[in-house]
């Protein structure tokens, strides 16, 4: 099978699925959770288990027109301030209900723009942070990074805290592409941004570049990933915009006529990917490339790569604690979700309650798929009776899935062994990958295709 010929078959295929950051999926969670009913799943958390905290910071100086995230547009700093005190004393709450000596592996600061706060209110999130959990000496502690807002005090306050992984929204050095999604951002900045990292001993730089933007061409692409590996970071993210103007308004901003269409979309990953690797970095799930000496590329080696809301990540602890407005974490129990509304989560916080306002209980089989689908979406394949195996179902427990993989492996695009163990060929992982996960998603079929809550696979 020629290119143009595996180009024509997968898009075929091309429809509405999520990106497996989780299952069950957000759209799944459901409002009537609250402080106490979250308090009750936090003391059942034991002692011992490795605690993985994400902290959102819901605000950004200026909208991103291509922006999916849960943010709000201040110029001031006053609100980002106020909010700042807000997220130390949900800290300390949550602190008074896990109780001392817990042990937190893994630290994350999202947005929004974290790179907003200040480097006293940064600093004094960290200090709390300290005295609440007992911070390991090789946890990583990472924060995403616009590069307009960024200043040497404030990275300078990153490494005093221990920063070592920083994620940097370039999406894309193309000026007529950024104007049109109304983030101007020269290639300067992102470059001024890397040398400050450096200067204060920052060597873990991710840069998060997107393709599918507005009036891109696979020449932008080029110059673009030219100007991207001249800085060298340590890995890059290249995620397919997802245009669902349906659910984010703003959107709307974008003329649609200035999109690429999927064939062209296809085509930019197909360019970044290969130029990525010409430059000696090696893929790692369907969007993620990395240097070969890095973390991710060993986790992918032995098979303790793993996915979550912050996509591929070393990150294997036993439990992800969300903080701030909109936060999502995952316990044992199931995933749960502080209030996107920030009154809500002020007056919560206020009162001294934890501002958790919806939950997915995850049943037997929930575990089950997921754990399907994650090796599906970080390895590729998956032997079926190893997973039937470990968690006690009969291996009869997916014929009615693998029914639904017929047209792939009719294609030459999947094989399924004998044994029962399903592999995407090696050409169209990047692109078949979420739609064979959407095979084993049982909550996808009941969907109602009039209000979409998913972006398209290409």
């Amino acid at each position: 099978m020629n290119n143009c010929q595996l180009k024509d078959r997968i898009l075929r295929y091309d429809r509405m699925v999520p990106r497996y950051t989780s299952y069950p999926t957000a759209p799944h969670f459901r409002p009537g959770f609250d402080h106490k009913a979250y308090a009750d799943w936090l003391t059942a958390i034991p002692q011992e288990s490795r605690l993985s905290l994400y902290l959102h910071v819901p605000f950004c100086p200026k909208m991103c027109w291509y922006c999916g995230c849960h943010t709000k547009i201040t110029r001031r700093y006053a609100p980002v301030e106020d909010y700042a005190h807000l997220l130390i004393r949900e800290i300390e709450i949550l602190g008074g209900v896990l109780g001392s000596s817990r042990k937190a592996t893994n630290i994350h600061f999202g947005g929004g723009s974290p790179g907003m706060l200040r480097a006293r209110d940064f600093s004094l999130i960290m200090e709390t942070l300290a005295k609440t959990f007992t911070i390991t000496s090789d946890a990583e502690i990472a924060l995403e990074i616009d590069p307009r807002e960024i200043t040497e005090n404030r990275i300078k306050a990153y490494a005093d805290h221990g920063l070592n992984r920083a994620s940097i929204g370039v999406q894309d050095f193309n000026d007529e592409t950024l104007k049109a999604v109304n983030r101007e951002q020269p290639f300067e900045l992102t470059q001024k941004t890397v040398e400050m990292l450096r200067n204060q001993d920052i060597e873990g730089i991710n840069f998060d570049l997107l393709y599918g933007l507005p009036y891109q061409t696979v020449k932008t692409m080029e110059e673009t990933i030219e100007k991207s590996v001249s800085l060298s970071p340590s890995r890059f993210a290249l995620f397919g915009y997802a245009h669902v103007p349906w659910m984010k308004k703003h959107m709307r901003l974008i003329p649609d006529q200035s999109l690429p269409q999927k064939e062209i979309r296809y085509d930019l990953f197909e360019k970044g990917s290969n130029l990525l690797q010409e430059a000696g970095y090696l893929p790692v799930g369907i969007d993620h490339f990395a240097r070969p000496d890095d973390e991710l590329i060993k986790a992918y080696k032995n098979k303790t790569l793993r996915r979550n809301f912050q996509g591929y990540t070393t990150d294997n602890a036993d439990v992800m604690l969300g903080l701030g407005a909109s936060s999502i974490g995952k316990l044992t129990g199931g995933y749960v979700q502080n209030s996107p509304d920030m009154p809500v989560y002020t007056q919560a916080i206020l009162d001294g309650h934890l501002p958790t306002v919806k939950s997915c209980a995850i049943t037997a089989e929930d575990r089950l798929r997921a754990d399907v689908i994650e090796q599906i979406m970080c390895f590729f394949e998956v032997n079926l009776p190893e997973i039937c195996k470990k968690h006690g179902v009969p291996t009869e427990t997916f014929t009615a899935d693998l029914d639904k993989l017929t047209p792939w492996i009719e294609d030459g695009l999947v094989t399924l062994s004998d044994e029962q163990t399903i592999t995407i060929a090696e050409n169209a992982r990047p692109t078949l990958t979420r739609l064979v996960s959407a095979a084993f998603d049982a909550y996808l079929p009941a969907q109602d295709p009039a209000t979409p809550r998913h972006a398209r696979a290409i």
